[in-house]
């Protein structure tokens, strides 16, 4: 598995999520840095963005190495960087792609350049085989109101739109006692309806996309990926425990 995202120095998110559920889940995790960021539960305090050639040489140097099964990306902090991964992945169709768009982290800080959106939407999305946004990033890449039940089918018909193969629609940041994320193709759709736990959790998205990609490098469809990787948050929300002083959940993996 290869990850491509930004380190949590705090351990609860990003490359350090991805590279506890690739062990988790049973596979060798590689990755490629792409920022650097100064964070606890508490907030972020500092982002050092990597220079694109170094997140190039990174892919590049596992690609030379290992038989990567999928990709999962993460915080690509600008334009400079998607474009650089976009470039890179491009040599790679075959390899199965899972994209979380990180653009806003659990505590509030902005992660993704506003202005590199367009250029997520140009030249990565459509090289995804499974976009795995929440509502607020939703609403982000298509404009819609994500958060408003009555336009859930058009956002996720714009979603697709923007070229994944397919998108598993994130629904924590709704309300009531239920969570349903939905995953949906050219075949159709598929709620995926939990219980929403007490708390706020530091990493799920990257955990969740990260259990996604495993499953597809195992084998499974992109759907029962999706339903598995679900299940597998549950389970890590399920033993999570609040170390920071943040007031943060952490999984356990």
């Amino acid at each position: 598995m290869l990850t491509i995202a930004g380190s949590d120095s705090g351990g609860g998110a990003g490359i350090q999520a991805d590279l506890k559920t690739f062990m988790a889940r049973g596979v060798h995790g590689t990755c490629a840095i792409t920022a650097v960021t100064a964070q606890n539960t508490r907030g972020v305090r500092a982002v050092h963005v990597l220079p694109p050639r170094e997140v190039r040489a990174q892919i590049a140097a596992v690609f030379d190495d290992f038989p990567v099964a999928a990709i999962k990306t993460g915080m690509l902090a600008d334009a400079a960087t998607i474009r650089a991964v976009a470039h890179a992945l491009r040599e790679h169709p075959a390899v199965p792609l899972v994209i979380d768009p990180v653009m806003v982290a659990s505590s509030g800080a902005r992660l993704l350049d506003a202005r590199a959106v367009a250029v997520l939407i140009d030249e990565l999305l459509p090289l995804a085989t499974v976009l795995t946004p929440n509502l607020p990033e939703a609403e982000a890449l298509t404009g819609l109101a994500a958060h408003a039940p009555r336009q859930r089918e058009r956002v996720l018909a714009a979603l697709l739109a923007l070229g994944p193969r397919a998108v598993l629609l994130k629904g924590g940041h709704g309300r009531g006692r239920r969570v349903t994320d939905t995953f949906i193709d050219a075949t159709g759709r598929c709620d995926i309806v939990h219980p929403r736990r007490p708390g706020v959790a530091h990493g799920t998205g990257c955990t969740l996309a990260a259990a996604l990609a495993t499953g597809i490098a195992k084998g499974q469809s992109p759907r029962r990926a999706a339903q598995t990787a679900v299940a597998y948050v549950q389970r890590a929300l399920a033993g999570s425990c609040m170390l920071g002083k943040g007031g943060l959940l952490l999984l356990r993996h």
